[in-house]
């Protein structure tokens, strides 16, 4: 069978998404790739965000889309809910774009499957609003080889036939023992000259992302994850050398580790520091002893994103970090990884809470800057569903989550994050708009 992975060509005007435009490499693809090709099908990853960052004018339209489907002839066409695993936290609400693709190549892509966070949360209303055959809840690797077979069979999968919705099974964890080394074409390294979160310096070669654990062993009330890349999965140490082997050799200089929480292990620390590369990570300083960060510096880690959320302690109790440090030994922690040698950019997060006094919120960022720590202005907290902050207001995520989530968001804030030029759009108009190249591309 053939078997085509499109990460679509993302636009993200009019909405509420929190995460980097640039690509990253789609990690799942990758994965999905090597087992596929394992299984005996042939594959090949269409990835039309990077396709659009390289070329020139205003971007891949959908009518690219179509034509290099076309070309490849698959009985299967998969499409992405999310730009990539870093994000599927913080997904673009809106199912816009992955619809627009599917439309795209409707008549052209064989059975269509839609993978991400999104149907892993609400299936039935992710199969209704793309009109695809099936849907993946959970993580996609280890599931996608298995839907040459019989559906009805088949655990962790949404799929449709004669108009009855079926969902079977719950989310999928993958195994991590299982996922090989990733291996990325030479050409499309090249190309990938994005540097995620790093602020030292510009690129002066390519960059790349890569994860070293999966999932998170904590379950603060706000993070989206429930409902995949849940339980905290390490990867074999062999495995993660192999791979930053394979992009060394490629000519990467900085790699973005994914981790949900990137936590302290020597052994994947001296693993990173002999490769002598420049690295970001995100994770939790207050797990961090001070002999940890110095290596951490040692490594190579040049950007830390550190969630702290709340200045208040009970505003970290309520949105349940289990955090043990005060707000001002929070606050030393930071600025002792700022004057680690070797690490010159420290990101302590901050989340919009009512727990918090803005005005002490401004001192306590303003005392982290004086010591070269940026904390950003509080980001409002958008409940996603999947997340123990939806399940805390509704309950159970059903066919509306989204655009409940949606609606109570823009009724409660009147500013949003810094990246957010515009008011964002009702999630029913968003979903509404089809761009007219895709018009054109179901027409022909």
């Amino acid at each position: 069978m053939r078997f085509c992975l499109i990460n679509p060509p993302w636009s993200f005007d009019g909405g509420i998404y929190f995460g980097c435009r640039e690509p990253h490499f789609p990690l799942e693809y990758g994965y999905s790739k090597a087992l596929l090709e394992r299984a005996g099908h042939v594959v090949e990853i269409v990835d039309l965000q990077l396709d659009a960052s390289a070329s020139e004018g205003p971007g891949l339209d959908l009518a690219a889309v179509r034509e290099r489907v076309r070309d490849f002839r698959p009985d299967f066409s998969v499409v992405t809910t999310a730009p990539g695993y870093l994000f599927w936290r913080c997904p673009p609400p809106e199912l816009r774009v992955p619809r627009d693709t599917f439309d795209a190549i409707r008549d052209i892509g064989g059975v269509l499957v839609a993978v991400g966070p999104h149907a892993s949360t609400t299936p039935r209303a992710t199969l209704r609003k793309l009109e695809c055959d099936a849907a993946v809840l959970g993580e996609c690797e280890e599931i996608l080889p298995h839907l040459t077979g019989d559906w009805s069979r088949l655990q962790s999968i949404a799929w449709r036939r004669n108009g009855e919705v079926h969902v079977q099974g719950s989310p999928h964890s993958a195994n991590m023992n299982d996922l090989p080394a990733l291996h990325w074409p030479g050409d499309a390294v090249k190309r990938h000259t994005h540097h995620h979160h790093r602020f030292d310096a510009p690129p002066e070669g390519p960059g790349a992302e890569m994860e070293t654990s999966r999932g998170c062993p904590y379950h603060c009330t706000f993070c989206a994850k429930d409902n995949f890349r849940n339980e905290f999965r390490r990867r074999p140490l062999a495995v993660i050398a192999e791979e930053l082997d394979r992009l060394v050799a490629q000519g990467i200089e900085y790699v973005y580790f994914i981790d949900e929480i990137f936590l302290p292990y020597a052994d994947v620390l001296q693993l990173i520091r002999a490769r002598k590369i420049r690295f970001g990570i995100q994770t939790r300083l207050d797990l961090w002893k001070p002999k940890m960060i110095a290596l951490l510096g040692a490594a190579g880690c040049v950007s830390i994103e550190a969630g702290v959320e709340s200045i208040s302690e009970a505003g970290r109790a309520r949105l349940d970090k289990k955090c043990r440090l005060s707000t001002a030994e929070i606050a030393d922690r930071l600025i002792q990884a700022r004057e680690t040698e070797g690490i010159p950019f420290v990101q302590a997060n901050l989340l919009d809470s009512s727990d918090d006094d803005p005005a002490e919120v401004e001192r306590w960022r303003e005392q982290l800057r004086e010591h070269g720590v940026w904390a950003n202005k509080p980001v409002p907290l958008f409940p996603y569903p999947g997340s123990p902050e939806y399940t805390l207001r509704w309950g159970a995520a059903d066919d509306r989550a989204w655009e409940r989530a949606h609606e109570f968001y823009l009724s409660q804030f009147d500013e949003f994050s810094d990246i957010q030029e515009q008011r964002p759009l009702p999630l029913v108009q968003l979903e509404a708009l089809v761009k007219p190249e895709s018009m054109g591309a179901r027409r022909a």
